[in-house]
């Protein structure tokens, strides 16, 4: 699987109660569900008026179609081509000596 962030404007989510969070995961876990398991959510990133969703799945034709399911607005989609941290840089120091 490949692996996506979805950014999604959601104004005043930080805000929201833990019953509404509790409703947005059930509602993502059915849509998973129905989706035959061709997306894994993997966690989100909740801001003030935003949230970037990670997400394992098969292409990024199954993402958007989680988000019909869910009815959560997509504002974009990025296919994640690499992971950079702190620990690349070490990894990088170790290859040239």
């Amino acid at each position: 699987m490949r692996k996506f962030i979805v950014e999604r404007e959601m104004p005043n989510l930080g805000n929201a109660s833990n019953q509404e969070f509790r409703q947005l995961a059930l509602g993502s876990n059915e849509a998973i569900a129905e989706l035959d398991h061709r997306i894994q959510w993997v966690h989100s990133y909740v801001g003030k008026d935003r949230t970037y969703c990670v997400f394992l799945a098969e292409d990024e034709a199954v993402v958007r179609r989680h988000s019909e399911l869910t009815s959560a607005p997509i504002t974009s989609v990025v296919e994640v081509k690499r992971i950079l941290d702190p620990t690349t840089g070490s990894a990088v120091a170790r290859l040239r000596t």
